[in-house]
């Protein structure tokens, strides 16, 4: 399993319309990728900004090319998520999930 990891930031005022659109438009777009195992969005305090950390879940480097193209560790930030952050990481991180602890 590959774990895509990439961070933006939002001002205070900003951040639920970033987690709305992360819940409804970036949710309903990755439930139809293929080898799309899950996905999870974190969030914190950062100074004056919010900080999200989202980390999706995919079976497989190909099964990100489908939702990344063909640049996998370039990020994917849509219009709406654009109006809601002040920055964000241009680039993303991949990583073999090699232990999974759930419960």
């Amino acid at each position: 399993m590959i774990a895509r990891m990439w961070r933006g930031w939002a001002s205070t005022a900003t951040a639920d319309d970033y987690q709305h659109h992360y819940e409804s438009e970036v949710a309903e777009h990755l439930q139809h990728i293929a080898g799309f195992c899950g996905a999870r969005l974190l969030r914190r305090h950062d100074g004056d900004e919010v900080m999200f950390t989202s980390i999706t879940f995919f079976t497989s480097m190909d099964d990100v090319r489908v939702f990344a193209g063909q640049d996998p560790e370039q990020a994917v930030v849509e219009d709406t998520a654009r109006r809601a952050l002040t920055r964000w990481d241009e680039r993303v991180t991949h990583h073999e999930v090699t232990v999974d602890l759930r419960p």
